[in-house]
């Protein structure tokens, strides 16, 4: 058998020994050596400063005039910008929230929304979510008053956002903030007041009450909205008492439209008595004053004829006499004639007065 020979056997051939080079060296490539294609370093360096114009040019944004814009750095409000062209720090050093402060919303309290029973698909699943609102509202419109009554009310409140930084900081849920707010200061009002008065046109009232108390609520909140209007649409007792109440509301009106009747003949007759008063007034004043002067007049006649008597007595008495007796018998129906005038030239008397009476019987 050959005899492998031992490599480390020749001095010559010990790499470590006799020799400063190493064996079987590796071929390295110095690639910083390898020559660049022209121009390649020019336009690299364009490259990066078009993207870094580009990134620095996002930080521009638009505001339209019903918005206001919420410029945030790293998450935290920076500013509060008004509608025009403004500039941010590119993100994510800083964002910008857009917020429309014009646009109106509204919330109704009390209202259920009608399933689509057209939608077979899922007319079961909108009947149980429609009784489940129905249920909530039910318990949400009800309501009850000052002097213990219970009344169904629907209202629909308008809101705005006024404040883009409190809205977008301080409110999570802003219709449900509004909602409960809503109610909470509704039953408060309701409670202080009287069912007629919510029922019977007082509503304005109720309206004007719950959006001031309202507003300073959501104030307390910090919540940056707004209470635009508050319109009261439905107040009216409870659906199983409505037809007594009804029947309670015709007779009142039958009472109002009576008192109003009665005022309306109160007004026309007491100027018509007032006349009649004012005029037996003046007649009995009238009548006053012509018997005054006649009893003076009368006095003074008396007084003429007593000093006309005290001078000349009998001729006085005769006159008097005289005059008496004129009045008596010119009242009498009785004719005296003189017997002694027999076979004078009388004329002889006719009574002409009881003939026509007879003639008239």
């Amino acid at each position: 058998m050959a005899k492998v020979p031992n490599p480390w056997d020749n001095n010559d051939n010990n790499p470590w020994e006799g020799n400063d080079k190493p064996v079987n060296k590796p071929k390295v490539t110095d690639f910083t050596k390898i020559k660049k294609p022209d121009g390649f370093e020019f336009k690299w360096q364009w490259g990066v400063v078009l993207v870094l114009l580009v990134w620095l040019a996002s930080g521009f944004y638009q505001v339209q005039p019903n918005e206001e814009g919420v410029v945030l750095r790293f998450g935290a409000y920076e500013r509060t910008t008004d509608a025009g062209l403004h500039y941010h720090l590119p993100y994510p050093i800083e964002t910008v929230e857009k917020v429309n402060i014009t646009q109106e919303r509204s919330i109704n309290l009390g209202m259920v929304e009608a399933y689509d029973a057209s939608n077979t698909a899922s007319l079961a699943g909108s009947r149980n979510a429609y009784y489940r609102d129905e249920l909530k509202t039910f318990n949400e419109s009800h309501m009850l008053t000052g002097d213990e009554n219970i009344v169904d009310i629907n209202l629909t409140i308008v809101w705005r956002i006024e404040n883009a930084k409190d809205y977008l900081f301080n409110m999570q849920s802003p219709d449900q903030t509004v909602r409960v707010a809503a109610q909470s200061v509704l039953r408060e009002i309701v409670g202080q007041s009287e069912m007629m008065p919510i029922i019977s046109g007082d509503r304005g009232k109720v309206e004007d009450e719950t959006k001031e108390e309202l507003q300073k609520v959501l104030n307390e909140f910090g919540s940056g909205i707004k209470i635009v209007r508050v319109k009261l649409q439905k107040a009216d007792p409870p659906k199983q008492v409505v037809d007594a109440f009804n029947e309670v509301q015709r007779a009142k009106a039958d009472m109002e439209r009576f008192k109003n009747e009665a005022e309306a003949y109160r007004n026309e007759i007491l100027p018509k008595a007032r006349g009649e008063a004012a005029q037996r007034l003046q007649n009995a004043e009238a009548y006053k004053q012509a018997v005054v002067n006649k009893a003076q007049g009368d006095a003074e006649r008396f007084l003429s004829v007593y000093n006309a008597y005290k001078q000349g007595k009998n001729v006085t008495s005769k006159r008097l006499y005289l005059e008496t007796m004129e009045d008596v018998l010119a009242k009498s129906n009785k004719v005296i004639i003189d017997p002694s005038a027999k076979g004078s030239n009388v004329v002889p008397y006719l009574p002409l007065d009881k003939l026509q009476k007879k003639q008239g019987e």
